[in-house]
């Protein structure tokens, strides 16, 4: 800490009206305590605070002017101005009128031999309106970092768990980059048989394919070359000298700049059909491992088998519990909405974003949007669904502590799950609602100018303003 060198001769001469007129300037608060620690005065340097915050400050003890975790501050500032140490910097909190609390940062000295302290304070609340800034973006980033790790998850786990072989390579080194366990089982089979074994990761395609018969090599550079200009190419079918069949096609993306070819290969027939290792057990594996809810049942609409995610949904521990129960026992207002899921499958086939509800059986319930379609032919007639969970996006679009009013979509969303009736008196609340929003925020919440400019009296205003959670205080207490 450094001090003026000579203050008795460059300040000597400085009046008490101008030596406090310099606190006040450099400061946005500044106050003057007796030797009890009593506020006798106070002068504010800053528009930023109001005579509202501090006016009734004078004639209290400073530590009863703070909030309750900031007292011991102010005692230990108290403290160190009496024993005349070097003054320090402390953040206290004072209750403020406009909600919340008035942050300032305060630093203590005693002056004169009468015990007096002058404590002078610096504004902190534009300082707190950022930092709560910046952790609401951190949040948000981290939210976001979030989302996109479970999103990589996911991608990652289907593409290690796809029956097809496929390699990401890089389209202008051409190296082999990833390759899912597929791939690596069928590059591994495929060097056996050609007695070239090659490392799949870190290769370079297509040269990892060896023993390619005359023209395989340069239809597989023509598929590149065309999907490199045009982003995607026909799969080309190529064979080795051991008469083995496959097939090869290719697709680009982008990811960080860069440009990539997704390749797949599907072994082939004798006859040129696509052989087929067990790809509908891998799908049905998928389903089961899905993220939604998936449920097919029979035509009347009996559970015939249900995925992990659907079960966690209703809540059940196995899917016998599910199975030959009707969906409709967990799906939205029994009776309705599976009608309207009927009929509209038994006419289209199939449905898409169907807006409904899913109630466990321990009393959860999940907002859902429904996707289905109906397999009408074969040996089993069913119907198959889709269930996905949008109650965190339906939260997440209303901000916290205002209920935002229907939209006519919605509104019309609810045609056949609910009667004419109640959509009519539900149409017609939402536009009371706004009207009487309207209405207070051109009065400035004036609820007297607000009921003669709807037209109603105050009492019926009051009435409504209470129906719809916007009241804050009693009529009596109003007037």
């Amino acid at each position: 800490m450094k001090h003026f060198n000579a203050p008795l001769k460059t300040l000597g001469d400085l009046d008490p009206k101008a030596a406090f007129g310099l606190l006040a300037a450099s400061s946005d608060v500044a106050l003057i305590l007796d030797e009890k620690g009593v506020v006798r005065d106070l002068a504010l340097g800053s528009d930023e605070i109001s005579l509202d915050d501090c006016g009734d400050w004078l004639g209290q003890p400073w530590e009863k002017t703070v909030t309750v975790e900031s007292r011991e501050k102010i005692e230990d500032l108290l403290r160190d101005a009496a024993k005349q140490k070097a003054p320090r910097w402390r953040q206290v909190n004072h209750p403020s009128t406009s909600g919340g609390d008035l942050p300032v940062l305060y630093s203590a000295l005693r002056v004169g031999d009468k015990g007096k302290v002058i404590a002078l304070g610096r504004n902190l609340r534009e300082f707190a309106v950022l930092q709560q800034r910046l952790v609401e973006a951190q949040q948000a980033v981290e939210r976001e970092y979030a989302r996109q790790r479970s999103a990589e998850t996911r991608y990652r786990l289907l593409f290690q768990v796809s029956s097809e072989p496929v390699l990401i390579v890089d389209a202008a080194s051409q190296q082999i980059i990833e390759a899912n366990t597929a791939a690596e089982a069928f590059l591994k089979a495929y060097a056996n048989k050609t007695k070239r074994p090659r490392k799949t990761v870190g290769s370079t395609f297509p040269d990892v394919l060896r023993g390619l018969k005359a023209g395989g090599r340069k239809a597989i550079d023509h598929l590149l070359a065309t999907v490199r200009s045009a982003g995607r190419g026909e799969d080309v079918r190529v064979a080795t000298d051991g008469d083995e069949r496959f097939s090869v096609g290719a697709s680009l993306f982008r990811h960080e700049n860069a440009s990539y070819f997704l390749v797949r290969f599907a072994p082939l027939n004798r006859d040129g059909s696509v052989f087929e290792s067990g790809p509908r057990s891998r799908m049905l594996e998928l389903v089961e491992a899905a993220p939604d809810g998936f449920v097919m049942t029979s035509l009347d609409g009996r559970i015939l088998s249900t995925n992990r995610a659907f079960l966690d949904l209703a809540q059940l521990g196995s899917e016998e519990q599910a199975r030959g129960q009707p969906l409709e026992r967990w799906l939205g207002r029994p009776g309705v909405d599976w009608s309207v899921l009927r009929a509209n499958l038994r006419e289209n086939q199939a449905i898409r974003l169907f807006a409904s509800s899913v109630q466990g059986e321990q009393g959860l319930v999940a907002q859902v949007e429904i996707s289905a379609v109906a397999v009408t032919e074969g040996e089993l007639p069913c119907y198959g669904f889709m269930i996905r969970n949008v109650g965190q996006r339906l939260k997440s679009s209303n901000p916290a502590g205002k209920t935002v009013p229907r939209s006519v979509e919605q509104l019309t969303g609810l045609v056949g799950r609910v009667s004419l009736k109640e959509i009519v008196r539900e149409t017609t609340d939402v536009i009371e609602q706004l009207c009487i929003e309207a209405a207070l925020e051109l009065t400035g919440d004036n609820r007297a100018s607000a009921a003669e400019m709807l037209g109603v009296s105050r009492q019926s205003l009051y009435v409504k303003l209470r129906r719809f959670g916007l009241a804050d205080v009693a009529p009596e207490e109003e007037a």
